[in-house]
């Protein structure tokens, strides 16, 4: 929805009153875009978004000019040979059905900006006779929360950006959390592990990652960490810093099975050395996590390659 909010407001501002608006609702095998992908189209006949990457755009806008004409909400599959993909760039094929409705701007215009917002809601939408909905459930990007302003968090943030996740660095040293050292986090904190969690609350959308290589920082960092509903906890270090820091924690209190949360080393064997190549490194198992995976070669895996996480 974020991706249509700057055309949106644009047609709104020249006086359109309604679109077009196409939804994937479903797809079998490897479909090029995910559900709840749209296509938004105005009134005259301009396309922001996708539902296919290129392949059945002409055709999903043809029904989209036909229900603005007055036509009913229309739901049409289709079908993408490998051939179709390829010919607009995209490795694979399948199978996507598509909902087409006309809706009012000023409504979309209000989805697009609590969605920009962050805020938490759900759309509903009846797409048949007898009363079939599909439901989309919008939310605030997922968080990664880095403790340990170094070289590596930076890099991390970098790379988390380029996914749209929010990024928050946090390190106590003020010499070291500074804007020029990391321009690329969304928001910088000056503050001791345990203020950063009372402040960020990590939950089930939020990785946490810990760099700082210095126990004092580390393991309240880690404690607190894993007290919360992170989907994620890694700590960078060595195997044998991994030991001593678990010896720490195990005489801190931590059970045995909080500890087993915690991915360290962080990140997965892809022969990393740079801050570039950790933080791709880390960033692959954090998604992974997220989606349930292993992180292996897709060459020996046997289910869908692409992974259903709706987006925002």
């Amino acid at each position: 929805m974020k991706e249509l909010a700057g055309d949106i407001r644009r047609w709104r501002e020249r006086g359109d009153e309604s679109v077009a608006l196409a939804t994937v609702v479903a797809t079998r095998g490897s479909a090029p875009r995910p559900v709840g992908s749209k296509l938004a189209v105005s009134g005259e006949g301009e396309l922001a978004g996708s539902v296919s990457g290129g392949c059945v755009e002409s055709e999903v806008s043809e029904v989209a000019r036909a229900v603005l004409g007055g036509g009913a909400p229309s739901l049409r599959s289709y079908g993408i040979s490998d051939e179709q993909a390829w010919s607009v760039g995209l490795p694979c094929g399948g199978e996507i059905d598509v909902y087409v409705e006309e809706v009012a701007l000023a409504e979309l215009a209000d989805l697009a900006e609590r969605a920009e917002r962050g805020e938490r809601f759900s759309r509903t939408t009846v797409i048949d006779d007898a009363g079939g909905t599909f439901v989309e459930d919008f939310g605030p990007p997922p968080r990664l929360l880095i403790f340990g302003a170094i070289d590596t968090a930076e890099a991390l943030s970098a790379a988390a950006k380029q996914l749209g996740w929010q990024t928050i660095v946090a390190d106590a040293r003020g010499r070291f959390a500074t804007a020029e050292r990391m321009p690329s986090a969304d928001e910088l904190l000056v503050e001791w592990p345990e203020d950063v969690l009372a402040r960020v609350q990590p939950d089930e959308d939020t990785a946490v990652v810990v760099l700082t290589h210095e126990d004092r920082f580390d393991i309240p960092a880690l404690i607190g960490a894993l007290e919360t509903d992170a989907f994620y906890v890694g700590a960078l270090g060595a195997r044998r810093n991994q030991e001593r820091r678990r010896e720490r924690l195990l005489e801190a209190g931590v059970e045995v099975d909080a500890i087993d949360r915690i991915s360290g080393p962080a990140g997965l064997d892809i022969g990393a050395n740079t801050a570039a190549e950790v933080a791709v490194s880390i960033l692959a198992e954090i998604l992974a996590s997220r989606s349930g995976r292993s992180g292996g070669a897709l060459k020996d895996g046997t289910g869908r390659i692409h992974v259903e996480l709706q987006p925002k």
